[in-house]
């Protein structure tokens, strides 16, 4: 198994594909402090940056859907970690998720990649019920491997850490409801797996070469329902909580339910509970055959390490990170155009430039918004009716934004430290929509800051939205500048 720190060397030089997600976010610092050479494939660098260890990893752009640009970042790579899937339920996503296996086992084999390591779901495969979308999981291995590229294949259930997606739902409706109406699906075994056990996984893999060609069945120590994840969840937070179930609510049923009561938007709850009609246990004991040094922690502690994580303002990365979990799967796409609306503001600060900067970040989240904080929250409901993301108000730091991390109902876009932030609009709009804040010093102790609201529309349906909402976003824009010149302006010991 693996010892102390190697040397960097071309000879065992990591690509990881995924990194601007939950997993590969957490991965890559893990590698490069185990010493190995480490290379990303991504389709927006951008979204990299505020990552502690973006300079400590070489970056190549591409994407799995254009084989051409796959070359160049699998050149010298020893082992390679597919950490890509499509999180929606819906469309030719199962279809799309083969095609870019494909491409990748391809690519990987003409570069002479000695393995893949990819992360899949688990479940039984001969199951009729089996979801479509862990039967995607599982056929997705089965298309990298089809090059002849050994892959190990790790299937694991519900993740627990804090920023999953499934902690995060299940936290979410525990504490906001005392009492929940739970389906059927609730009463399905499970084997949740704690994130920092997954993560030990999927290094110890690097060092264990029986490992390769393999398919790895890894879990917590315990076997679950959903409806115990609940309750233990509420026992460790010492709530009361009570479970009715019924025999109805399906999966849709089910995936607009979470969709009102926590982030997790329905086209990415649906498959995640249609995943809940069979078992998801470990019917395989390899793991602990080929990885007896790892002893995974029962689902209480791992709940307790994430609440830990979450009161210490130490979360490396949450579910919405992921680029596919962004408008359309967009990139950055920031600019002036003709036919655009813009509203400036401008804030005269007797504060420095950091200070400034620092009430801007703090924006949104749990803290809300300075100004009209329940209209924000309005704004938020009425995108949940008709299917949009809604509030997320689940932040990764209340003190700190990065490139590509979601804000309530915005996507950061733009990060230049005590300068710039830039949100985009995920809510649905007829247009493209953002929301800009600069901070210019004016000597030590005095800063301007500039607000801009940018709206393209799409149509006449854009021309009338912005008419008819234009007072209701000038007299809420209007007061946000004031309001964050006024908590810039006090003293941090008396703001605290």
């Amino acid at each position: 198994m693996r010892g102390p720190e190697r040397p960097m060397s071309d000879q065992n030089r990591i690509l990881v594909t995924g990194a601007t997600g939950y997993i590969g976010a957490r991965l890559v610092p893990r590698l490069l402090a185990a010493g190995y050479p480490v290379r990303l494939l991504v389709r927006d660098p951008t979204r990299l940056g505020g990552r502690a260890w973006v300079d400590q990893v070489e970056v190549c752009t591409g994407d799995v859907l254009k084989p051409q640009t796959l070359p160049a970042a699998l050149e010298n790579v020893a082992t390679a970690y597919y950490l890509i899937h499509s999180m929606g339920g819906s469309g030719d996503f199962h279809d799309r998720d083969l095609v870019a296996a494909r491409n990748f086992g391809a690519a990987a084999r003409t570069a002479g990649v000695g393995r893949i390591i990819y992360l899949s779901g688990l479940g039984d495969e001969t199951d009729e019920d089996l979801s479509e979308h862990l039967r995607s999981r599982q056929a997705t291995g089965a298309a990298l491997r089809e090059a002849g590229v050994p892959v190990t294949e790790f299937r694991a259930a519900v993740i627990v850490g804090a920023g999953s997606i499934s902690f995060e739902m299940v936290r979410d409706l525990t504490e906001r409801l005392p009492m929940m109406i739970v389906p059927k699906w609730a009463k399905t075994r499970i084997q949740p797996i704690g994130i920092a056990d997954l993560l030990a996984y999927l290094l110890a893999a690097l060092e264990t070469p029986e490992s390769a060609g393999r398919i790895i069945e890894i879990g917590g120590a315990d076997v679950l329902t959903y409806a115990d994840m609940m309750n233990q969840y509420a026992a460790e937070r010492r709530l009361r909580r009570w479970l009715i179930h019924v025999p109805v609510l399906t999966p849709r049923l089910s995936s607009y339910w979470v969709h009102w009561v926590t982030p997790v938007p329905s086209t990415i709850a649906r498959p995640l509970i249609e995943g809940l009609r069979s078992e998801v246990v470990v019917r395989n004991p390899s793991a602990r055959e080929l990885f007896p040094e790892i002893e995974p922690a029962d689902y209480r502690t791992a709940v307790r390490r994430a609440l830990a994580r979450i009161r210490e303002g130490d979360v490396e990365s949450i579910w919405s990170d992921a680029l596919s979990s962004s408008q359309a799967g967009n990139p950055a796409f920031f600019k002036l155009e003709q036919g655009m609306f813009i509203e400036r503001r401008e804030q005269a600060v007797n504060a420095p430039a950091a200070a400034v900067f620092r009430a801007v970040l703090a924006v949104g989240g749990k803290a809300g918004w300075p100004a009209f904080d329940w209209a924000w929250q309005v704004r938020g409901i009425l995108d949940r009716l008709v299917g949009g993301v809604g509030m997320r108000r689940f932040r990764r730091d209340p003190d700190e934004l990065r490139v590509g991390e979601a804000l309530d109902f915005w996507r950061v876009e733009a990060v230049e430290v005590n300068r710039l932030l830039r949100l985009r609009a995920e809510m649905k709009v007829p247009g493209r929509a953002w929301l800009q804040f600069e901070v210019e010093p004016q000597g030590t102790q005095r800063a301007r800051l500039i607000q801009t609201a940018y709206f393209a529309p799409r149509g006449l349906g854009g021309l009338l939205y912005w008419y008819l909402l234009y007072p209701i976003h000038g007299l809420i824009f209007g007061q946000m500048p004031r309001r964050l010149a006024a908590r810039a302006e006090v003293p941090p010991l008396l703001s605290e």
